[in-house]
């Protein structure tokens, strides 16, 4: 089985314990990301979000494992606090997305969250002979961590409240993402809190 994985984040400059084939190519599908994901320590991380993502090119690479269920339990504990221990059905889990091109069945998690990506997504893997591809499937949660809807004015009010560690790293995650994530809030980021 020929499986692609796809990043659009950290995973393509910190891959961590993640298992790659080859190095990640700016050559994945064009899918809507935004950084509207505040993650564990504060930091906005960036997400497949339908509602406000800017189409941005991804970055594709293949797995070394030729079983889906071993690709996705390593994107898994790559994505995941350290010695997390592994669900029964990482599958069933709504951290990791996969769509499998010779069954047609697709997370549905994955297909909750963010469906038309997911269509994209398929598309893309069967054209280029790919049998499945697997994904961070992670989805927004600003309003809920923030206490408002976001847009991005509430995300550049988010982090103006931050402390300086917190701060700095948001902007390094933000500043560090692929050059192919232009998103608005990565430009109001870079208008308010200019490198140098």
């Amino acid at each position: 089985m020929r499986i692609a994985l796809l990043a659009w984040g950290s995973l393509v400059w910190n891959r961590g314990d993640l298992a790659i084939a080859n190095a990640f190519e700016p050559n994945g599908p064009v899918l809507p990301i935004e950084f509207s994901r505040i993650s564990g320590d504060g930091r906005l991380t960036s997400v497949i979000d339908e509602a406000v993502g800017a189409a941005c090119a991804t970055h594709a690479a293949s797995s070394p494992f030729d079983e889906l269920d071993l690709a996705l339990q390593n994107l898994w504990i790559r994505e995941g606090p350290r010695g997390e221990k592994l669900p029964l059905d990482v599958r069933q889990h709504g951290r990791v997305g996969f769509i499998d091109c010779r069954s047609g069945h697709a997370s549905a998690k994955a297909l909750e969250r963010h469906p038309h990506a997911v269509e994209t997504i398929a598309a893309w893997a069967a054209e280029r002979g790919y049998d499945a591809a697997i994904w961070t499937a992670l989805d927004s949660n600003f309003s809920d961590r923030a206490g408002e809807p976001f847009c991005v004015e509430a995300a550049v009010r988010y982090l103006e409240t931050r402390d300086t560690a917190t701060l700095e790293k948001a902007l390094t995650y933000i500043r560090r993402a692929p050059a192919e994530v232009q998103t608005p809030l990565r430009a109001a980021v870079d208008a308010r809190w200019p490198e140098g």
